[in-house]
């Protein structure tokens, strides 16, 4: 089964509700698995960071501006990755970290924060270099929670349920985690982004 809700539907009173939702998901499911090709994974990003990509949702739908609120939750719901119940195997495209979301100063804080979490037990990390070769199609970033698949297209939130649908986004985050590189590897990515964003486009 396939559910999508408009984002102006469920974002109608603002961002804070949406992260509320997402909290208590994280809560029942204390596994999950994430590919963002793009952007940082939400419960990696610092507080300036999401609230430059809050603030561009609220820009693009229109929607009532709680933007500081909706941030506030979003960090909140962070607490999953220190209090020892929960496990994350997220999957970054080098692109991730060279996605200009707020300058100079937000990427380098962005980066140093996810160099600081990177050896976390909770998480594992991968980032697949820009150049790597993929066995898998170019695809759209989605999370997998239990026996859930969350897709964010452009309109809408989408909820994948069916098993046999589930099986193909299994199969395709083991293909794109087999694209990824980990630890040392991952860590080395990471340096030379925040070099790029601290000004030296040789580093």
């Amino acid at each position: 089964m396939t559910s999508s809700v408009p984002w102006q539907e469920s974002l109608s009173e603002g961002t804070e509700a949406v992260q509320d939702e997402v909290i208590r998901w994280y809560r029942r499911t204390p596994e999950g698995r994430a590919y963002i090709p793009t952007m940082i994974w939400g419960t990696l990003q610092t507080e300036a960071y999401a609230t430059v990509i809050l603030g561009q949702v609220v820009d693009f739908l229109g929607i009532p501006d709680d933007v500081p609120a909706g941030v506030a939750k979003r960090i909140r719901r962070q607490q999953v990755l220190y209090d020892g119940e929960h496990r994350y195997d997220v999957v970054l495209g080098e692109q991730a970290l060279y996605t200009n979301i707020g300058g100079p100063e937000v990427m380098r804080e962005q980066i140093d924060r996810i160099l600081r979490d990177l050896a976390l037990p909770s998480l594992t990390l991968g980032i697949i270099p820009a150049s790597a070769p993929v066995d898998m199609l170019p695809v759209h970033a989605f999370s997998l929670h239990g026996d859930e698949v969350h897709v964010e297209l452009v309109s809408s939130g989408v909820t994948v349920t069916d098993p046999a649908e589930l099986d193909l986004y299994r199969k395709a985050f083991s293909r794109l985690s087999d694209a990824a590189l980990y630890g040392d590897g991952a860590e080395e990515l990471l340096r030379k982004a925040r070099s790029f964003w601290s000004g030296d486009r040789h580093g």
